[in-house]
């Protein structure tokens, strides 16, 4: 049975930062591209941040750039996303996802799994 399990939410200032992470189970951890999405309230879920298999590629939405850091711990099947300099914009529900694909993508439709997703809230 495959997880993806989020944690490290939490509300924090604007300027501050946070880590939230993924822990992944029952797959193959180096043979998926693992990505961070978003989601604001009335709002359509949005990609955030991926890295590739080899964990050598990173991509990151142009709000996101400059900020944001994403990694991953192959040792723990582990996805991290360090947020840096958080703005109240920057308020969602973060989920991670996987993909088995070998071509990025922004698209929702191609990942196979997705996580529950944890709660990230900026104070201005």
């Amino acid at each position: 049975q495959v997880q993806l399990v989020e944690s490290g939410g939490g509300l924090v200032q604007a300027g501050g930062s946070l880590r939230v992470s993924c822990a992944v189970s029952g797959l193959t951890f180096r043979n998926y591209a693992m990505s961070w999405f978003r989601q604001a309230p009335g709002k359509e879920r949005e990609f955030v941040s991926a890295i590739s298999r080899s964990g050598t590629t990173t991509y990151s939405a142009d709000s996101v750039k400059g900020r944001f850091t994403i990694s991953t711990d192959n040792a723990k099947n582990t996805v991290y996303l360090q947020m840096n300099s958080l703005k109240s914009e920057d308020t969602a529900v973060y989920y991670c996802a996987a993909s088995s694909r070998s071509i990025f993508s922004r698209d929702l439709r191609a990942y196979d799994y997705w996580g529950q997703g944890t709660q990230v809230t900026v104070s201005s």
